[in-house]
């Protein structure tokens, strides 16, 4: 289908995309990569009468370790996590994910931030902020704020963004000695939104025990969800192969998937229950390098 008349906008800086989007208010909806909001526009579940297109702003784009977090600008493509050395040094988790995340000429115009944006539960990157315990940094016409991921996905396509809010910025706890993390999910065929995924990060003390586990979801909710259960087991535990079962287990318990042209509810749980097992024994094998 052919979306409905827009008008297009062209931001040249944060402030102009803000002026903008304070002007049309919620006729208006901010792109960056589009490849979000277009195909949502193309079946006529988004008609908004006017596109700012943020995609050209300076200093929005980057990677980077200050002090203590890893800073991800929010135009950062795809593309560029996939080929940067420090992400492929110390962060496997986003490796992995972006090797999945459609294909190459979606990776070159994706950017990192519209993927969270976009409020989707069946994208890669919000279940990996779950299990990273990101923060999303915005700008709007109050300023900027700072939203803890816990805080962030409200609903269906819902977040924490005003409608005149830019998110500029992720911020992520800097890798650990002693830290590992893995995402994979199941998809029909390459470049398809996730059957299920899970994305895990584990930080490990001297003696191997559990300090710190984040455990996210892809597309078995409404919202991406945080496996707050299977964390509490994890956390403070040397981790066994009975413990790592157990976690499968409630994975596929608290999981809220619906049955679908991607397979039944059933299905679905079987799926989260063994990539669940899988990815916590793939990021402790990391954690402990």
């Amino acid at each position: 289908m052919i979306p409905s008349n827009f008008t297009y906008h062209k931001a040249t800086s944060i402030q102009d995309a803000i002026a903008l989007s304070k002007t049309h208010g919620e006729e208006a909806k901010y792109m960056s990569g589009g490849h979000s909001l277009l195909p949502m526009m193309k079946l006529r579940f988004a008609s908004p009468e006017h596109i700012i297109d943020i995609s050209k702003i300076d200093g929005l784009s980057y990677i980077k370790e200050d002090g203590e977090t890893l800073k991800l600008g929010a135009l950062t493509t795809q593309t560029e996590m996939e080929n940067s050395s420090l992400i492929k040094e110390k962060y496997d988790i986003f490796s992995d994910s972006v090797k999945l995340t459609a294909d190459p000429s979606v990776r070159n115009l994706g950017t990192i931030g519209g993927n969270i944006a976009h409020g989707d539960a069946a994208n890669d990157q919000p279940a990996l902020m779950l299990a990273l315990r990101a923060t999303v940094i915005a700008e709007g016409i109050d300023g900027k704020k700072s939203i803890p991921i816990d805080e962030f996905f409200h609903g269906f396509y819902m977040t924490a963004l005003d409608a005149s809010d830019v998110l500029v910025e992720i911020q992520i706890p800097k890798a650990k000695k002693g830290s590992g993390g893995a995402y994979h999910k199941v998809e029909r065929k390459a470049g398809d939104y996730a059957t299920a995924g899970v994305a895990i990060h584990i930080e490990l003390d001297d003696h191997g025990t559990c300090q710190q586990i984040g455990i996210g979801l892809t597309n078995v909710s409404a919202v991406p969800m945080r496996l707050e259960r299977g964390e509490e087991i994890l956390r403070g535990q040397k981790i066994t192969e009975d413990l790592i079962k157990q976690v499968g287990k409630i994975a596929s318990e608290d999981a809220e998937p619906t049955s679908d042209l991607r397979g039944s509810e059933a299905y679905k749980r079987s799926i989260v229950n063994t990539i669940t097992q899988r990815m916590i024994r793939l990021a402790l094998e990391r954690a402990q390098k």
